[in-house]
């Protein structure tokens, strides 16, 4: 009975820490995918957006942790 117990207090703590750790890879997932499609601009595809090919080079080598903090709920 006392394993139980544990078993579920364990998994009770567990569980919000592992969907906090998955919505973080999404996250880090989404802003590489998205870095990695403004890369594949071209010129006027980047002009459109008010974007230029240095800009978007440094954009895209941002580390994928550092996400807008409006994407951080």
């Amino acid at each position: 009975m006392f394993a139980l117990f544990r078993t579920r207090q364990t998994l009770a703590r567990f569980v919000p820490k592992l969907g906090s750790l998955l919505k973080a890879l999404r996250l880090m997932a989404a802003a590489r995918r998205q870095r990695r499609a403004l890369l594949r601009l071209d010129d006027a595809l980047l002009r459109d957006i008010g974007q230029d090919h240095l800009s978007a080079r440094a954009e895209a080598s941002r580390p994928i942790w550092d996400v807008p903090q409006h994407w951080r709920l």
